[in-house]
């Protein structure tokens, strides 16, 4: 029995048959020089390369549809192989150098995936796999290489590799994989975020895994400890057999929640909301049993829409029209059928990148973007945007209960300045005798320590507060949980953190306004405890938490969870 230590990516207990990816063989691109007289052909084979992997894309496009994390992938790559700016950099440093095409384009892959890498943002860092990967494919072409083909991975298997680029990870919808276990791979990767929302085990970050793991022995990936098991004994395997069994029983057992209110042992009602992006994911709301969406991220829907905007003739995508804002918020307060639903201002810019015309800044150009131009700044800075989504928000609010929310605010005056946006919005729609709901209610999200400690000003004119908590926590002491040098210093219970929420919610209090928490600490158990306890009764998660922190409350009583509040806050 080998058992081998890494870090959890998406949790869970798997058990299947190792399918070993070899490392694979390196491309050999010499620095070879060409005569004029080759251009034309050079550039033709290029041409040809190039409109093979589109068509790949675009039929792997086919074979994921209605996979909207799948289909983001592919839309994303099949942008980056129409992109104006990178492939006329690649021709135009092609007809000024000597050098063949596959050299060029090789150098050129190298240089804008450094950028991405040296940006000081994890996010950005891991989309520089997917500039190598989709022009990695081109390279491949050009030199008719030929790496390993991942179809070959059968259904049950446990995926054992260095590393799985984003194009291969279209086997995860294609198989029924039991785990995944990785030398290379982050938190934030395509091959993470795909394994969490189809439910496989995943464990990353394993040294050596490859000279570890043998082709075709038993593996169990535990994606909750994040520990991998190689030829586990009789004893340990029936053990994780009857792990994964509870599990079932367990799923099984929480169904039961979803039309009952979520309540304390002792009768207190809390409103479970879910977070979402899309207006499938309303719809899986829904069916989960959430009392209203307490976060729609609007950024998912500009990204997606810039995808499908750009074209060949197109240097940037166009901007996400009011009308097509406008149907998108319609039909998630259409779906949610009355339930409250809180929609959330672009907040692009920092690890969230919109291309569009009316956006001329891009997050890639700041060294720092997370603390840069980035959500509610990059929105006052492009009013236009501001005042075309409020536009479509009004238009939409009278087809279901809509909240606004403003996100990372740090002063009053950035309220009132969208505030006055929102009035002028009002004025136009009236004149133009369009039907809207003049009462919709603004608010701010609370995610860094500025707003927290001004929450009683910011009270003052916002007509609810949402707490951030990933940001809060991440702002305040100053710890990006991406980065794996530092990664275990995050701690959302860090006495600084747990002072700025309880003052949050003392304000909101005292001002007599709602509060809500719709961060990662509304849905882990411990993090949930203490919440309530603190006050808070609006918690907004996945919308596939809510039947577990449905039955976790359903345990509890209320002066139980002050307690558990109380001795957090007084820890030190």
């Amino acid at each position: 029995m080998n058992v081998l230590l890494g870090l959890s990516a998406s949790s869970g207990i798997g058990i299947g048959r190792a399918f070993v990816i070899p490392e694979s063989e390196k491309r050999v691109i010499s620095s070879r020089k060409i005569r004029p007289e080759e251009k034309p052909k050079q550039l033709e084979r290029f041409d040809r390369s190039l409109a093979k992997v589109t068509g790949q894309i675009a039929a792997q496009l086919d074979e994921v549809k209605g996979d909207k994390v799948q289909s983001e992938i592919f839309e994303t790559y099949f942008l980056m192989l129409q992109d104006p700016e990178f492939l006329g950099d690649v021709r135009r440093t092609f007809d000024e150098s000597n050098y063949s095409i596959e050299y060029v384009l090789n150098q050129k892959t190298e240089l804008y995936a450094d950028r991405l890498r040296s940006s000081g943002n994890a996010y950005l860092a891991e989309r520089s796999e997917d500039i190598c990967d989709i022009f990695g494919r081109v390279l491949n072409d050009l030199l008719d290489f030929h790496p390993f083909n991942i179809e070959n991975v059968p259904d049950g298997a446990v995926i054992v590799a260095k590393a799985m680029s984003p194009s291969d990870t279209v086997i995860l919808s294609k198989r029924k994989i039991a785990g995944i276990a990785l030398t290379d791979g982050g938190v934030s990767s395509h091959v993470g975020i795909l394994a969490r929302n189809y439910g496989i085990p995943a464990v990353f970050d394993i040294e050596n895994i490859l000279d570890e793991i043998n082709p075709d022995s038993i593996v169990v990936v535990d994606g909750d400890v994040g520990e991998v098991i190689e030829s586990p004994d009789e004893a340990t395997l029936a053990d994780y057999q009857k792990k994964i069994q509870i599990a079932e029983e367990h799923a099984e057992k929480l169904k039961k929640y979803r039309d009952l209110p979520a309540q304390t042992s002792d009768g207190e009602r809390f409103q479970l909301m879910a977070n979402i992006g899309t207006v499938d994911e309303a719809r899986l709301a829904m069916k989960e049993g959430a009392d209203g969406i307490g976060l729609f991220r609007t950024e998912f829907l500009f990204m997606s829409e810039a995808n499908k905007n750009m074209g060949a003739a197109h240097a940037k995508a166009a901007a996400f029209s009011e009308e097509s804002q406008f149907n998108a918020y319609k039909n998630v307060l259409e779906t949610m059928k009355g339930k409250p639903v809180t929609i959330r201002t672009l907040d692009a810019g920092g690890d969230k990148i919109i291309t569009s015309l009316d956006v001329s800044h891009s997050a890639s150009e700041e060294k720092n973007p997370l603390m840069g131009l980035r959500a509610i700044r990059l929105a006052l800075a492009n009013p236009q945007i501001l005042r075309t989504q409020f536009r479509a928000l009004y238009r939409a609010s009278i087809y279901g209960n809509l909240k606004i929310m403003l996100p990372l605010i740090t002063s009053v005056d950035q309220v009132e300045e969208a505030l006055a946006i929102a009035a002028k919005v009002r004025e136009e729609l009236k004149s133009e005798n369009i039907p809207f709901n003049p009462s919709v209610p603004i608010g701010i999200m609370v995610e860094t320590a500025a707003a927290a400690v001004i929450s009683d000003c910011l009270a003052k004119v916002s007509d609810f507060f949402s707490i951030g908590s990933n940001d809060l926590t991440q702002y305040t002491i100053g710890v990006d949980r991406e980065n794996s040098l530092v990664a275990q210093l995050y701690d959302e219970f860090h006495l600084a953190v747990l002072r700025l929420l309880h003052k949050t919610i003392e304000e909101a209090a005292n001002a007599g306004i709602p509060v809500s928490v719709c961060g990662e600490m509304a849905s882990r158990t411990e993090s949930v405890l203490v919440l309530a306890g603190m006050g808070v009764r609006t918690l907004s998660m996945s919308p596939k938490l809510i039947t577990t922190v449905k039955e976790l409350l359903s345990r509890i009583s209320i002066a139980e969870l002050k307690a558990i509040s109380s001795k957090k806050l007084n820890a030190l």
